[in-house]
């Protein structure tokens, strides 16, 4: 019988490629590390329901609470909660506990899917603030405080703030000084640090230029993808409570709406023993890993024609944000070229840049096998300047523009892409990855964005939102 799922893993396995993609723990060798080769080799064993024993999820007395007590200590919070339906389950229960249906939300118009998932959810009115772009590189910059306080002041009936920081590609907004202006009007500040699960611990160990983390900057709820970076299971999760401004018993009442009721005791293992690996070892890891991008930094610069995104202000160097542009290779073709001749893996590209995701479970040989790579492709493509080509082509990324936003279409109907452009969006656009709707029901879809939609399609990117047939939902 075939398994397709099995038969893809297992190829993938016998691979060893080198991972720059989530999740963070790149593989079992980091469990292996630190001695925990008995729950990989008894796993299934352990996929269990809330025995005697057990304790449960939703009314956490022994083995969870101790676990969940673990991450607030790790994280400086007043509480801490697992979470089994990732950072997105996570954010849908902070905006219900924190918004009242039908109220207004200031949110980020680069929030994750899962945000207007919510807005749905709870008939919630969204009021955007955008990303700064770095025009640069082409990419989306931090939410300036500055805009939070101006519709703050515009929209006192809002009743919280949210955003991503750091974004996918490592940029973090201030959220110490967003926090001090939300609180200012008396709202609820919730941080999406899906991409920064790490950050606290960067911080407390004395890494250089890292951003602070959210938590260390007074938001009240901030919600983690501990998969994502550090060594936990994909689709495991934190979120974290600062302050009483959330009321815990609500936002409890609201995880359990949002979770599913049978959780999964092999994704709560591996918080489990992410938090131990890290409450143990937390210093060797993570001044390991700094060292290992300090290397990466430093030699990348030696290479001649790639250009990136150096240590600056406000990003997690984490992520590394490169281009071989100026040699002609844009982010499609490197991307190919990673994969195809040494075995790495990205994470995303957009246009000309490449961004890789570096996690808890890259070694410092990962790190040296990907400037090599990068020095031989530059050299090689100097020395070859008609060097032939992939055929797929790259794309530049379109962000968010500033738009009208109309009343929410409650009737809607399927229209072909190509019969859209003047319409009102009745289902959200969501390019993935980054999993950043491109239209929100309620915006207005006009000829360039539609145009884009149709060349990512084209390209065989995923594009949620329009089906098979290249239809889309709008206004009826």
């Amino acid at each position: 019988m075939k398994t397709p799922i099995q038969d893809f893993l297992l190829s993938h396995v016998a691979r060893k490629a080198i991972s720059y993609h989530m999740p963070g723990h790149k593989g079992s060798e980091i469990y292996k590390r630190f001695g925990y080769t008995g729950f990989l080799e008894n796993f299934m064993d352990c996929d269990v329901t809330e025995i005697p024993g057990a304790d449960n999820l939703f009314q956490a007395e022994s083995i969870i609470k101790e676990s969940q007590d673990r991450y607030a200590r790790l994280y400086g919070a007043k509480k801490s909660y697992l979470l089994i339906n990732g950072t997105s389950g996570g954010i849908i229960a902070a905006i219900l506990a924190s918004v009242p249906k039908g109220k207004k939300l200031v949110m980020a118009r680069n929030c994750h899917k899962s945000v207007f998932n919510a807005l749905t959810l709870a008939d919630i009115q969204p009021v955007y603030a955008y990303p700064d772009m770095i025009e640069e590189y082409g990419i989306s910059g931090e939410i300036s405080p500055e805009q939070i306080d101006k519709l703050l002041a515009a929209n006192p009936d809002a009743e919280a703030v949210i955003l991503p920081s750091p974004n996918y590609y490592g940029i973090c907004s201030n959220t110490e000084k967003i926090a001090q202006i939300v609180h200012k009007y008396g709202k609820v500040l919730i941080i999406d640090e899906a991409h920064g699960a790490h950050l606290t611990f960067f911080n407390q160990h004395g890494i250089k230029d890292m951003p602070k983390s959210a938590g260390n900057s007074n938001a009240d709820i901030v919600i983690k993808s501990t998969h994502k970076t550090l060594a936990s299971f994909t689709q495991s999760a934190v979120i974290s409570l600062y302050s009483d401004r959330v009321d815990h018993y609500l936002l409890e009442d609201k995880l359990q709406c949002i979770e599913s009721t049978s959780p999964s005791y092999v994704l709560m293992t591996s918080l489990d023993i992410n938090a131990s690996i890290i409450e143990e070892h937390g210093k060797q890891i993570f001044v390991e890993w700094a060292d290992n991008l300090n290397y990466f930094y430093e030699n990348a610069k030696k290479i001649e024609g790639l250009k990136i995104i150096d240590k600056m202000e406000n990003l997690d160097w984490t992520k590394l944000n490169f281009s071989l542009g100026e040699l002609g290779i844009n982010g499609a073709e490197l991307e190919e070229i990673l994969s195809s001749k040494y075995g790495i893996l990205i994470e995303l590209y957009t246009g000309d840049v490449v961004m890789c995701m570096t996690g808890i479970g890259n070694t410092k040989e990962h790190i040296v096998k990907l400037v090599d790579a990068l020095a031989e492709i530059a050299k090689e493509r100097r020395a070859d300047k008609t060097a032939s080509k992939t055929e797929k082509k790259a794309v530049q990324l379109i962000v968010p523009k500033q738009a009208e936003l109309f009343e929410i279409p409650k009737y809607k109907k399927r229209v072909l892409l190509s019969e859209a452009v003047g319409q009102i969006c009745a289902s959200s656009i969501i390019p993935y990855p980054p999993g950043i709707p491109l239209i929100c029901p309620g915006e207005k879809l006009d000829a360039e964005t539609v145009e884009y939609v149709k060349t990512l399609r084209e390209l065989g990117e995923k594009v949620i939102g329009v089906n098979e047939q290249g239809e889309i939902f709008v206004g009826a």
